[in-house]
C-alpha cells in the first residue's frame, strides 16, 4: 500500500469516535512497518513548507530551525537503541544552516550510522542535512537543491531575500561600471544604499559556512576512509553551492547528477518493498497536512512524536483554532506530543444542513 489514494481508504477505514479519520493510527502504523522491514529505527522530519498553510507565518512553522526542532528531535531520539542505525525520512525546503548543523551534530553523535531517505524534496539547509548521511535513499521523481546561502535585507520597498552570491556579484557589477562610468551613480544609488556596510562580508561568511559545513560532513561521514575523500567532499561542495550554475535556489537537483559528482545515492526504487513502505509513510504524512493544522512533524517508529500546528481555516467559513479539532489540545505556535487530527472541513451544503439544524434547536 503506496499510493496517495490507497492510504487514503484506509484512512477512511479507520476513523475516531467523533468520526473524523485517525491520522495518527494510519502514519505510526507505516512508520512501524518501516522500520520492521529495515531493522533499524526510524525518524520523521517533514513539513508543509512547499504549500504553506494560510496561518503558517515564521520560520518554526515550516523551516529548519534551531526552536523547535531540537527540542523535537531529543523527544524523538529518547528511548531509541544507541546501536541501531537510523534511517531519517527528510521532506522540507530548508531553512537556518545553523539549525542544521546542530540536528546533524545532535544525531551523529547519538546513532552508529545515518541513512537520509528523501520521498519527495530536501532542499537548502535539508539538502545540507542529507550531506551528513552515510548514504541517500532517492526515487526517481526526488530532488535536493543548491546549498547557496539566501540573505533577507532591507530595501525601500519592504524586506526582499537574495542568493549571497548574487548581492556579491552585483556590487562587483556596480564597481565594474561607476570605475568607468561615473556618471550611472544615479541608476546605482537606491541600489547599493540597501547595502549595508558589512553587508558584503556577511554573504562571504554565509557561502564559507555552508561550504565548510559540508565538505566537513562528507569527508567525516559519507566518504570516510577513501583516499580521495578530501578531492570528493570539494567536489560535491563545490557543485551544490555555484549560484551561477543553478540560477535559482529552488532548482532541481535529482539523482543522477549527484551520483556525477560522487554522491552516494541509492535508487529508492532498487528494493519494491522499501520503496512500498517508504512511499506509505510520505502519503499518510501528506493526508495529515492536508486534514488537520499540522505544519510539522517530527516523530519516530514507536509512535512518539511532537508536532507543529497553526490556525486551520475552512473555506468559506471562519478560522477553526487548533484546539476545537476534535483530540487535538494544541495552541496555536506551540509544540506539543502528536495527537488524532480533524477530518475534512464541510462542503457547502453540509454548512448550510448544520446551520438549520443550530436555527431549528435555538
Amino acid at each position: 500500500m503506496s499510493t496517495w489514494g490507497e492510504i487514503e481508504q484506509e484512512l477512511l477505514a479507520n476513523r475516531l469516535p467523533t468520526g473524523a479519520p485517525d491520522l495518527d493510527k494510519v502514519r505510526r502504523r507505516h512508520l512501524k512497518r518501516l522500520a520492521d522491514y529495515t531493522g533499524r529505527s526510524c525518524i520523521v522530519y517533514a513539513t508543509n513548507g512547499f504549500s504553506p498553510r494560510p496561518g503558517a507565518t515564521g520560520p518554526a512553522d515550516i523551516l529548519v530551525s534551531l526552536d523547535p526542532d531540537i527540542a523535537g528531535f531529543m523527544e524523538v531520539v529518547h528511548g531509541i537503541p544507541k546501536d541501531q542505525p537510523l534511517d531519517l525520512i527528510l521532506h522540507s525546503p530548508g531553512g537556518h544552516a545553523e539549525a542544521a548543523e546542530a540536528i546533524v551534530s545532535y544525531l551523529r553523535g547519538r546513532f552508529p550510522g545515518l541513512r537520509v531517505i528523501v520521498p519527495v524534496a530536501a532542499m537548502s539547509a535539508a539538502t545540507m542535512m542529507a550531506m551528513a548521511a552515510d548514504e541517500i535513499v532517492l526515487a526517481a521523481h526526488s530532488q535536493l537543491g543548491p546549498i547557496d546561502p539566501q540573505l533577507t535585507i532591507t530595501t525601500t520597498e519592504g524586506p526582499r531575500t537574495s542568493p549571497a552570491a548574487a548581492i556579491r556579484a552585483q556590487f562587483k557589477e556596480a564597481q565594474a561600471d561607476l570605475a568607468t562610468n561615473p556618471t550611472h551613480i544615479a541608476a546605482w544609488l537606491p541600489i547599493l544604499r540597501s547595502m549595508s556596510p558589512a553587508l558584503l562580508q556577511i554573504c562571504e561568511n554565509a557561502e564559507e559556512l555552508s561550504k565548510t559545513m559540508v565538505k566537513e560532513w562528507l569527508q567525516k561521514y559519507m566518504f570516510h576512509g577513501e583516499v580521495d575523500a578530501e578531492a570528493k567532499a570539494n567536489a560535491v561542495t563545490e557543485y551544490l553551492s555555484d549560484y551561477q550554475q543553478f540560477m535559482s535556489h529552488g532548482r532541481r537537483v535529482d539523482r543522477d547528477a549527484l551520483r556525477a559528482v560522487g554522491v552516494r545515492v541509492i535508487d529508492l526504487e532498487a528494493d519494491q518493498e522499501l520503496q512500498d513502505r517508504v512511499l506509505s509513510v510520505f502519503h499518510a504524512v501528506s493526508h495529515t497536512f492536508t486534514l488537520s493544522g499540522t505544519v510539522k512533524i517530527i516523530e519516530n517508529h514507536r509512535g512518539k512524536g511532537m508536532f507543529r500546528a497553526v490556525n486551520v481555516v475552512a473555506v468559506g467559513g471562519p478560522v477553526i483554532p487548533p484546539q476545537a479539532v476534535p483530540g487535538r489540545p494544541v495552541i496555536p505556535g506551540v509544540t506539543l506530543p502528536a495527537a488524532p487530527a480533524s477530518g475534512p472541513a464541510m462542503n457547502r451544503q453540509q454548512r448550510r444542513a448544520a446551520e438549520r439544524r443550530s436555527r431549528k434547536h435555538s
